[in-house]
C-alpha cells in the first residue's frame, strides 16, 4: 500500500522546508531501479557533467518528458506524485526529473542554491514548486548526501550567479542563513525519500568516498503556477498518477 503523509508531516514540510520520508520505496525496489539504470546506454550516453567551484565534475541525466521507463513510473506514482499533491495543497503536474550520478572519488559538489532561484526565470511566478530526492544508493556525509537548511525557504527566492558551471546562491546570505539555521546532513537508505520546497537551500559534498550516489529527482510544479514563459521544461500538462500494481510491474517487480 502506498504511503500516504500525515497533516503533522505536512506541517513539518511547511515550517521547515523538507520532509525526510523512511522507506517511501523498499530495498528490493531500489535494487532493481539500479540496476536498470546501470544498465541503461540512454541514461549513460545522455548524461552530462557539472563542474562545481573547486573544477570537480557531477553528472546528471535531465528527463523533461514522460515517457513508460521505470524512472517515469516512479514519477508518476502516488507515493511520490500523490504525496507531493498533498503537500502542495494542489494539483501537480511533471516538470523535470533527472538521475543524479555522483561516482566514487571523482563525483564533485553541487553548491548552495535554491531550485527556485532559477525555476524563477522560467516564467514560473510562484514558488510553489518542490522535488521529491529518492535515494537508489545509500547516502551519507561520506559520499556527498543532501544538506538542507532548515527553515531557508521562509527567506524567500535570493540572488544567484555563476559558480563553476553551476547556479549558485548568494554566499553572504548562506553564510548568514548558517549563522542563524539549522544545517540538516540527510543521510539516507535505499528507498528513503526527501521532499524539499523549491526556495529550500541546499547543496551537497564532492563524493570523496569508495561509494557512489545515484539518487532520482522528481521535480514538480502546481497547476495553478503554469509558466508564462517558453523554457526547456514544459508547461501544464495533467499528470496521469500510477497505482501501486502498475509502478511495480513498471520496475519489474
Amino acid at each position: 500500500m502506498a504511503k500516504q503523509l500525515t497533516e503533522r508531516e505536512k506541517e513539518q514540510f511547511h515550517q521547515d522546508g523538507f520532509l525526510i520520508v523512511p522507506a517511501l520505496f523498499n530495498k528490493d525496489e531500489m535494487l532493481q531501479l539500479l540496476q536498470i539504470a546501470k544498465s541503461d546506454r540512454a541514461i549513460l550516453e545522455d548524461a552530462y557533467a557539472k563542474k562545481d567551484a573547486a573544477g570537480n565534475e557531477s553528472k546528471l541525466a535531465v528527463r523533461n518528458e514522460l515517457d513508460h521507463s521505470p524512472y517515469a513510473a516512479i514519477v508518476r506514482s502516488k507515493r511520490v506524485a500523490g504525496n507531493m499533491e498533498f503537500l502542495l495543497q494542489d494539483e501537480v503536474y511533471h516538470y523535470h526529473h533527472k538521475m543524479m550520478l555522483k561516482e566514487p572519488k571523482v563525483g564533485g559538489a553541487w553548491e548552495w542554491h535554491q531550485d527556485y532561484g532559477y525555476w524563477y526565470n522560467n516564467g514560473c511566478l510562484y514558488p510553489d514548486m518542490a522535488s521529491c530526492m529518492l535515494a537508489v544508493d545509500q547516502a551519507t556525509q561520506a559520499n556527498g548526501c543532501l544538506q538542507v537548511i532548515r527553515g531557508s525557504h521562509h527567506m524567500g527566492r535570493i540572488e544567484h550567479g555563476k559558480t563553476g558551471d553551476q547556479t549558485g546562491a548568494d554566499l553572504q546570505r548562506v553564510e548568514v542563513a548558517l549563522q542563524r539555521l539549522e544545517l540538516v546532513f540527510c543521510e539516507l537508505n535505499p528507498g528513503d525519500a526527501v521532499f524539499f520546497h523549491s526556495n529550500t537551500l541546499h547543496r551537497s559534498d564532492r563524493n570523496g568516498s569508495e561509494h557512489p550516489r545515484w539518487s532520482l529527482i522528481c521535480c514538480y510544479n502546481t497547476r495553478h503556477n503554469d509558466p508564462f514563459l517558453p523554457s526547456k521544461h514544459p508547461n501544464y500538462h495533467p499528470l496521469e498518477i500510477w497505482d501501486e500494481q502498475r509502478v511495480r510491474a513498471s520496475l519489474g517487480i
